[in-house]
């Protein structure tokens, strides 16, 4: 019997976005394609400019692509109107962005609480939910505080918590520890993995830190707009030790 082809949880096929710059088309990305798996850990990594931070808000649906389609379970987010694209989103994905967007009028509380606000889902615990998140994040303690009133380190957490909270199949993070120093980008990344570890999701990550990414299941790597594959870890060696770093 043929062996059935495995069910993706994205999917990009030929990818393409153009910026018209003066007189001059700027090509990010450049007929980007991938494939991943349920609960894999995907790298991307680039220079500045590279085009993978673009080619990831196209893949969340925060940006549109000019040709291509994107499908996350089989659906195709590129053929949604705005309202089921929002919708879509709010319950199957996540994003933690580089520097943290919360709002600085919220507790830290009330940041995480959003997404439930706008989407919510019916079948999921919140209070349990949140009380993992909350625990596993570090945040008791800081659930009442403003974020002017948290760390850069502490803020990330909030931002990681609040793309969590819907218990999305799938979480996107834009340099989640670019803004941070060493030792909190370390300690931001294990509270990430080991929250994504408990909580099954897929996470797809653009990093420019070689140390992050050699985290990943797959490492890609965006170059003028092209995407390929650098190293596969999958069935291969692998690091040895959990949050080694």
């Amino acid at each position: 019997m043929a062996s059935t082809a495995p069910e993706y949880i994205l999917q990009t096929e030929s990818v393409i976005k153009q910026y018209k710059q003066y007189d001059t088309v700027i090509t990010a990305v450049n007929r980007a394609s991938i494939k991943v798996e349920p609960g894999e850990f995907v790298a991307i990594i680039g220079t500045s400019g590279s085009g993978k931070s673009t080619f990831l808000h196209i893949c969340a649906g925060l940006d549109s692509c000019d040709a291509g389609r994107v499908l996350i379970r089989g659906q195709d987010i590129t053929k949604m109107s705005s309202d089921e694209l929002s919708r879509f989103r709010g319950i199957n994905m996540g994003f933690v962005f580089q520097r943290h967007n919360l709002i600085p009028q919220f507790t830290a509380l009330e940041n995480i609480l959003i997404p439930t606000m706008m989407c919510n889902k019916p079948e999921l615990s919140y209070q349990e939910t949140l009380r993992r998140l909350v625990e596993t994040l570090q945040l008791t303690e800081r659930l009442n505080h403003l974020p002017s009133e948290l760390s850069g380190g502490q803020q990330q957490r909030v931002a990681i918590a609040r793309a969590m909270i819907n218990m999305p199949d799938i979480l996107f993070a834009d340099e989640p520890t670019g803004n941070l120093d060493r030792a909190n980008a370390d300690e931001v990344l294990k509270l990430l993995l080991r929250t994504r570890e408990d909580m099954g999701q897929t996470l797809i990550m653009v990093t420019h830190d070689l140390s992050i990414a050699d985290h990943a299941d797959r490492i890609f790597r965006m170059d003028n707009g092209h995407l390929s594959l650098e190293r596969d870890y999958v069935g291969g060696t692998k690091r040895t030790t959990q949050y080694g770093f």
